[in-house]
């Protein structure tokens, strides 16, 4: 399956968005790929006003988040890939979501051998039940 994230992150920008809030990402600027002007970053990371109001031509795609926004007056393009984005929050009151080194699910555990027995009995007892209902308890009404 397809990561999550680009989803997430698109629901929370817009719910962020429509509660008339101000959406931030907050972006590890030492991830490759990341494109964003010289010198913004801060202990390898940085934060990103990615409101409509703040950016121009913003498109948050499955690879990442484009957009053109000015610093020092100077309009810059960024990209910021989905892998480097940390969290997605509301300015005003910090509601969102952080994300995890790993956005992928663990493998699920293996089950032993008395789990196994369990379901194999469990099974069983499905089939006889289907076996006992085969016959129609409908009657046909004129």
């Amino acid at each position: 399956m397809n990561s999550s994230k680009p989803y997430i992150i698109r629901a929370l920008h817009e719910w962020i968005s429509d509660n008339d809030c101000t959406p931030l990402v907050l972006v590890s600027s030492e991830f490759p790929e990341v494109q964003i002007p010289a010198g913004i970053a801060k202990d390898g990371k940085v934060v990103l006003n990615i409101s409509f109001g703040a950016t121009q031509n913003l498109e948050l795609v499955n690879e990442g988040i484009l957009f053109d926004a000015r610093f020092s007056g100077v309009s810059q393009n960024l990209f910021v890939p989905m892998d480097s984005i940390l969290a997605i929050y509301a300015r005003e009151n910090g509601q969102g979501m952080m994300f995890g080194d790993n956005d992928e699910f663990p493998e699920p555990p293996k089950s032993t051998d008395k789990e196994k027995s369990s379901t194999e009995k469990s099974a069983k007892k499905t089939t006889d039940i289907k076996k006992a209902d085969k016959k129609s308890f409908l009657k046909v009404v004129k």
